[in-house]
């Protein structure tokens, strides 16, 4: 029996998976193909007597299209194969044992399509790009933002006086590194209850909304207790190192009903995603978070010192921001059906010299976040953070950040700085 019907024509019932693929020694697409497709649905690696046809016709995976100059192979798969609202099933037949054959040599999932009767049984964002500027009251510019730093060591106490000085310095957001849970020097109660009183000082003095993302990642009952201890600290953001916590545990929370939005850090993500030749995209990626219910998401800077392209990067943008994407090289047309679009974040390396070309290539809807770039500079976190608010009020009006540094002595100690 073969999985491969090139004249098959899949439906929109149909989930469809795009991978890259690459046969074994002595072996061709068409072998490598119907491997794939075999052991992500009902086969397995030989004949079997309780294989009966009507189960056959009905959930076998089809190889509708092989491409074999560049190594791609689409796959459409029956939803009747799934338990359509368990993602992490779902991901088990479609990336899972399939990447442990040795009947691949590499492989990679570069991009999957939901069908609306999936996307109509997942929540999806509570809140979305536009709730997400509603709750902290910007509308027409990027969000900034900043990471503690050093990212593990600071007292609860002083992290929150380092919150302060970011906020008062002129930015939106400051955030949890993903590797700070509760330290015995700095217990997740301890910051969570001293960098709000920060929040609300910072919000007294600047007459801004501030925004705190307190990561509350950890063993699932422990994470929800300390979603519950935000809730009733009357914080709006939680944040949850989503691709370590897992599938199941992002699902599990988004259905647990707080009202908090999810700023969704991506760490881990590269030891899945990097490599070009086998593993999984984070386009991939970042669409089931999107499903999953996620409100911000790193996506990548295509600056800075992450890995990713500009094309790239643009790509994982408008997939979770677009209702309807078209089709691209390695990307399937995918239909949101009304489901709330994800705030895009771009971390990592980042400093006040950046800013411009992050919003050429992400537009508006981004959160720009420097860690070391705010609290490295010169003279302190405080102007740091302000000297951040001058680059992007500098790219906003058009004016060259070396021009507008001219008159603004945070800006132009950042850039001596960090473009020296």
């Amino acid at each position: 029996m073969t999985y491969i019907d090139l004249n098959y024509q899949p439906r929109e019932s149909d989930l469809l998976v795009w991978f890259y693929a690459e046969p074994p020694a002595g072996k061709d697409m068409k072998y490598v193909a119907d491997r794939i497709a075999e052991e992500s649905s009902i086969g397995t690696w030989t004949d079997l007597k309780t294989l009966l046809p009507d189960i056959w016709e009905k959930l076998r995976a089809r190889v509708y299209e092989i491409d074999s100059s560049r190594g791609y192979v689409k796959i459409a798969y029956p939803l009747h194969l799934f338990e359509v609202e368990n993602m992490p099933a779902i991901l088990a037949s479609v990336a899972g044992n399939v990447f442990g054959m040795k009947s691949v040599e590499n492989l990679r999932v570069l991009d999957i399509r939901f069908p609306r009767e999936l996307l109509d049984r997942y929540p999806g964002p509570r809140y979305g790009v536009e709730g997400v500027r509603e709750l902290a009251g910007v509308y027409d510019r990027p969000f900034l933002g900043t990471i503690i730093k050093p990212k593990i060591g600071l007292p609860a106490k002083m992290h929150a006086e380092v919150a302060y000085e970011a906020w008062v310095g002129g930015l939106d957001i400051v955030k949890d590194d993903e590797n700070l849970a509760s330290q015995d020097f700095n217990r997740f109660e301890d910051r969570l209850s001293l960098t709000l009183e920060k929040k609300d000082l910072a919000e007294e003095e600047t007459g801004e909304k501030k925004i705190y993302l307190v990561n509350i990642t950890a063993p699932y009952k422990e994470m929800i207790r300390r979603a519950e201890l935000v809730e009733d600290s009357g914080n709006e953001f939680v944040m949850i190192d989503v691709v370590i916590a897992g599938f199941s545990a992002v699902q599990s929370y988004r259905e647990e009903g707080f009202r908090m939005a999810i700023h969704a850090h991506r760490a881990m993500h590269a030891a899945i995603t990097r490599n070009p030749r086998h593993g999984i995209t984070m386009l991939t990626l970042a669409k089931v978070y999107r499903v999953l219910g996620v409100d911000n998401l790193h996506i990548g800077t295509a600056v800075g010192k992450m890995e990713g392209s500009a094309e790239e990067i643009s790509s994982i943008r408008e997939e979770i921001q677009l209702q309807k994407v078209p089709p691209k090289e390695e990307r399937f047309e995918q239909e949101w059906f009304g489901m709330n679009p994800v705030l895009a974040v771009a971390s990592g390396g980042l400093h006040p010299g950046h800013v411009p070309a992050v919003v050429d290539i992400l537009g508006k809807d981004i959160v720009i976040q420097a860690g070391g770039g705010v609290h490295g500079h010169p003279d302190g976190t405080r102007v740091g953070a302000r000297a951040m608010r001058e680059a992007l009020e500098a790219k906003m009006q058009g004016i060259p950040l070396e021009e507008y540094a001219k008159e603004h002595e945070a800006l132009r100690k950042a850039l001596e700085k960090f473009l020296k």
